[in-house]
């Protein structure tokens, strides 16, 4: 270090850099490793220098415009005591001189001393996330994973409703706010049993008890979710979706029994095949034909349709995929459907370009012909049940059904072939459209009307 003098104001102002120098350092004399550092563009910045485990360790404390040379103090008004108001360079100076010569870099506290700061900072971000914030995130993680579906029932649950859907006038077809919306705006870390609970007990949930209990599944996943991420660990208290709450909250579920009768069968389908929409119509009669699921059924593509084996490519929920028979009334349906896009079920309004909501069109035929009310999942029940007319073998109608085998001879000894599975299957349709006083297609005919399709499109 060179030559030292003590510091003042003046003389701080009065430092410049030498001639020729790209810098200089003035030292005080009063405070041990305290310089000015002066720049030949006379820029000026307090600096502290020390050795620190044998090597020269240089800091810069800022400049004289920010840094008083002396500390400046003030009193308290509450408590009357004289509390520090802006620390000087030379008490800095000090504090680094402390500091060294315990061994410790300041450069390393100041490196912690911001890591804890962020972390902080960090921490109250996430404890003020809320499930709304979060919950489209969990939804764009998992979008590839779920059916359309599916991803649309985690939309709704959480919407806040009072949009006009699409295509409607203003102030008409507003949605209805979602199940789960009254939670959108709760915190995570408030996101409590108790929490959980009141909601579950609020009026309008109580009014809504089956989607109360779909959507606290939803909940109860995506709290699963959440626990596995590291940025939203530990957030959520534990046993916030425990299963007593849903228990304790809302009544059981009752089982489901809605499913056409045998003498119901002619009415259905008369007034189904009189939907004006023909997408519609084949729909409904293939779901009810097929024992598919609802959106495996809508989910079929062209390529998925083999005319020529008669076999349909449905991809299974459970197992992946599976391929049932093309039976002759069902293989008529999808030859007469128009072929706008990918999807056999398409639909030139939908965003997707497939056949989105069926319920409505079905909900028309039901009230036109006088049925009580019957869900699409009720058309997958009937196709189980009206099986039985036909004494079919239950691993049979398992199979076209995509059930997963409940039993050891099923699920390890039981290969079924397509032409075995036709044989049944195409006894079933027989039935039922014998029984609905449908005519059912001869072979020949069957044939013809395929071959001349197929022609028209090639």
């Amino acid at each position: 270090m060179g030559k030292r003098e003590n510091f003042t104001a003046d003389r701080i102002a009065g430092f410049k850099c030498a001639a020729g120098k790209q810098q200089s350092i003035h030292w005080d004399g009063k405070t041990p490793g305290l310089g000015l550092r002066v720049t030949a563009a006379d820029a000026k910045s307090y600096i502290f220098e020390t050795r620190l485990h044998g090597k020269t360790l240089r800091l810069t404390i800022g400049s004289p415009d920010t840094w008083p040379l002396e500390t400046q103090w003030r009193k308290d008004k509450e408590t009357g005591e004289k509390v520090e108001h802006h620390r000087g360079a030379r008490d800095e100076a000090t504090r680094l001189k402390s500091l060294t010569d315990l061994g410790i870099d300041p450069r390393q506290v100041k490196a912690d001393q911001a890591a804890a700061n962020t972390a902080k900072r960090d921490e109250t971000k996430r404890q003020h996330k809320t499930l709304g914030e979060v919950w489209p995130d969990y939804l764009k993680v998992k979008k590839s994973k779920w059916s359309t579906r599916h991803h649309l029932d985690h939309e709704r649950v959480i919407d806040s409703g009072g949009k006009a859907k699409k295509g409607k006038m203003k102030g008409q077809g507003k949605t209805v706010p979602g199940v789960l919306s009254p939670l959108a705006d709760v915190r995570l870390c408030n996101l409590t049993g108790e929490r959980i609970t009141d909601w579950l007990n609020s009026p309008d949930i109580i009014r809504r008890p089956t989607q109360a209990r779909r959507a606290f599944t939803l909940l109860r996943a995506f709290v699963g979710w959440c626990s596995t991420k590291a940025e939203l660990k530990g957030i959520i208290p534990d046993g916030a979706c425990a299963s007593r709450v849903v228990k304790d909250t809302l009544p059981k579920p009752a089982a489901k029994d809605d499913c056409l009768q045998r003498e119901q069968l002619p009415l259905w389908f008369e007034h189904v095949r009189k939907l004006g929409n023909p997408v519609h119509s084949a729909y409904l009669q293939c779901l009810l034909i097929t024992g598919a699921r609802r959106e495996e059924l809508a989910g079929i593509r062209w390529f998925d349709v083999d005319f020529q084996w008669k076999g349909l490519t449905i991809h299974d929920k459970v197992e992946g995929e599976r391929i049932i028979p093309l039976t002759p009334y069902v293989a008529l349906l999808l030859a007469a459907l128009p072929r706008r896009n990918e999807w056999v079920f398409s639909s030139p309004t939908a965003e997707s370009g497939r056949l989105m909501e069926p319920r409505i069109g079905h909900n028309k035929a039901l009230v036109a012909a006088g049925l009580p009310a019957l869900s699409l999942h009720g058309l997958r029940r009937s196709f189980g049940t009206l099986a039985e007319w036909c004494e079919v073998p239950a691993g049979i109608v398992a199979q076209i059904m995509g059930h997963k085998p409940s039993a050891i001879a099923e699920k390890h000894y039981r290969r079924r072939s397509l032409d075995l599975l036709r044989m049944w299957h195409v006894k079933i349709e027989a039935w039922i459209l014998e029984e609905a006083g449908v005519k059912q297609p001869k072979p020949e005919q069957a044939a013809k009307r395929l071959r001349v399709i197929k022609g028209k499109r090639a």
